[in-house]
């Protein structure tokens, strides 16, 4: 059976993701980016996310060996999104660099500094691996991408309980056959 990538992409559309930037110096010493919503975390030992970039894009080539980070992006940031989408229509404000030296968006819910880690063939992208360097929470609600759109949280923000869950934040311990909460 043969896949057309345009339903695919439809298909694939239909889960929700955050948006980032990913931004870092080019070789001219100035700031790129480009608007991403293929990012995960992939590890917490050792800290490592991942970016999927397309492998026409500019920043594919820029990141390949240089630090870069993820600017995740506040729910207010939907023109922020389509300026590095390739849509220019603002003055881009830029905060203090991390730690790491490459360069962060201003304003943002969070940033995630990396170095390259390893980068992996993904078909017509690459797969980034990033180790942690530094990261920074600054608080608000995500801008959100689904079937093609821009979108923002609902009402309900109050926070899922997952106590009872094998899954849980909180962590969970077999023992002799029974399963208890780990402290």
């Amino acid at each position: 059976m043969a896949i057309d990538p345009r339903e695919l992409r439809q298909c694939l559309g239909h889960f929700t993701t955050g948006v980032t930037v990913i931004t870092c110096n080019g070789e001219d010493g100035e700031p790129h980016g480009a608007t991403v919503n293929a990012f995960t975390a992939v590890s917490l030992d050792p800290p490592l996310v991942l970016v999927s970039l397309d492998r026409r894009s500019r920043l594919c080539g820029l990141i390949d060996s240089r630090p870069f980070t993820v600017n995740v992006l506040e729910s207010h940031q939907k023109d922020l999104a389509l300026h590095f989408a390739g849509k220019p229509s603002q003055q881009v404000r830029w905060g203090p660099d991390s730690a790491c030296g490459t360069p962060r968006l201003d304003g943002t819910l969070a940033h995630v500094a990396c170095v390259p880690w390893r980068s992996y063939d993904g078909g017509d992208h690459v797969l980034y691996l990033g180790e942690v360097q530094e990261f920074l929470i600054h608080g608000g609600q995500p801008l959100l991408f689904h079937t093609g759109k821009f979108h923002h949280l609902g009402d309900d923000h109050s926070p899922l309980l997952w106590d009872d869950s094998v899954d849980g934040p909180g962590g969970v311990t077999f023992v002799a056959g029974s399963i208890t909460g780990s402290s």
